[in-house]
Parts: structure tokens; C-alpha cells; sequence
């Protein structure tokens, strides 16, 4: 490995401890927030509300799982450490939650169709990405 390369894998690790702290303290703080609920009987995830924040907290904690594997993975194999069609899962991963949280009577509909748009373009080019990758 040449200095270049080491440094990248100094500056890989240093981020996966960061962000893997990060998500140990969102999981440590649902936990907190959640199991006391559910051992209480006080949480109703039928209820839109608790189940909008429940899944909403739940994504945050995935999206920034998949955030940092998206940063060890390829450091791990040597490759390019951004990984363009590991972005656009994280943002559908992104867009998902947005959905989940969203409050469809309180959000134009002109933003949800914005959002509805996004989605759909970013599935189109993971879908051309990935044809592109059969293809080589």
C-alpha cells in the first residue's frame, strides 16, 4: 500500500468508529425511549402516530447501518471508496423513511409528488446500473 492508501484506510476507520458510536447512541436512545412503553402497555403501534415515530427512529438507525457498511466495504476490498449505487440505495433507504414519517394530510400534494418523482428516478437508475453491471 502506498501512503495514499493509508491514509484512506486511517481515514475509514476513523469515521466507521465515529459513525458506529453514532448509532450506538440512536439505538442505546430508542431502546430508552421504546422498551419502557412496550413493557408498560402504553405503546399502540396501530397507532399512526407511534407508528410513524416508532419506524421513523427504526429507519434512522438502518440508513446509518447501511451508511457505515457502504464505508467499510469497499476499504476493506481496495475499491473506490464511493460506491454510486450503494448512495442511491441509502437515499431510496432515505426516501423510504420520508414516506413512513410523513404526514400525507399536512404535506402538499405537490410534495409528495416531488418526493413520489425522486423515488422514482432513483430506482430507474440503480435499475440501469445494475443492467449496465449484467451487461460488463
Amino acid at each position: 500500500m502506498n501512503a495514499y492508501e493509508r491514509f484512506e484506510q486511517l481515514v475509514v476507520l476513523a469515521l466507521s468508529l465515529i459513525i458506529a458510536s453514532v448509532i450506538l447512541m440512536a439505538l442505546l436512545q430508542l431502546c430508552r425511549r421504546v422498551v419502557p412503553l412496550v413493557i408498560g402497555g402504553a405503546i399502540d403501534p396501530l397507532d399512526h402516530d407511534v407508528f410513524q415515530a416508532l419506524f421513523g427512529s427504526i429507519f434512522t438507525v438502518l440508513i446509518a447501518l447501511e451508511f457505515k457498511h457502504s464505508i467499510v466495504r469497499p476499504a476493506l476490498r481496495r475499491n473506490s471508496i464511493v460506491q454510486v449505487r450503494t448512495v442511491l440505495l441509502i437515499a431510496l433507504l432515505a426516501l423510504s423513511r420520508k414516506f413512513v414519517i410523513l404526514d400525507s394530510a399536512a404535506t402538499p400534494a405537490l410534495t409528495i409528488a416531488a418526493l413520489g418523482f425522486a423515488t422514482l428516478v432513483l430506482g430507474i437508475v440503480c435499475w440501469l446500473l445494475r443492467e449496465r453491471d449484467k451487461d460488463e
